[in-house]
C-alpha cells in the first residue's frame, strides 16, 4: 500500500448565483481578443476562486466543456487620485480554454 493516500478532487455544486458571483466580467481587451481564436475566453473572477470552480461556473452558466483553466494574479498599479498616490485593487484573471466546438460569444447577454 502506498504511503501516499488518494485525495478525490470533487466539482463543487454551485448555484446559479453563486456561479455569476465567480464569473464577475468578461475581459475585452486586444490580447484577450487573440486568444479568442484559440478557443480561449478570459474573464474576471474573485481573488479567493480556485480553478475547480471557475470550471464549473463556466461549464454551469455557458454550457459548454472546458478542457483547461488558468489563474493569473494581478497586482493593482500604483497611481495618484488628486495628487495623492494611491493603490489599486487587485484582481484575477482566468484564461478558460474550451473544447473543440465549443464556443462563447461575450458580445451577447446572458
Amino acid at each position: 500500500m502506498s504511503r501516499f493516500r488518494f485525495i478525490p478532487r470533487h466539482v463543487p455544486k454551485l448555484s446559479r448565483e453563486a456561479m455569476y458571483e465567480i464569473v464577475r466580467a468578461p475581459v475585452v481587451t486586444e490580447k484577450a481578443t487573440n486568444i479568442s481564436e484559440h478557443n480561449q475566453v478570459t474573464f474576471r473572477v474573485p481573488l479567493e476562486t480556485d480553478k475547480r470552480a471557475v470550471k464549473a461556473a463556466v461549464e454551469g452558466l455557458f454550457n459548454v466543456k472546458v478542457t483547461a483553466v488558468n489563474t493569473i494574479r494581478v497586482k493593482g498599479k500604483t497611481k495618484r487620485f488628486k495628487g495623492k498616490p494611491g493603490q489599486r485593487s487587485d484582481y484575477k484573471k482566468a484564461i478558460v480554454t474550451l473544447a473543440e466546438g465549443s464556443k462563447i460569444d461575450i458580445t451577447t447577454g446572458l
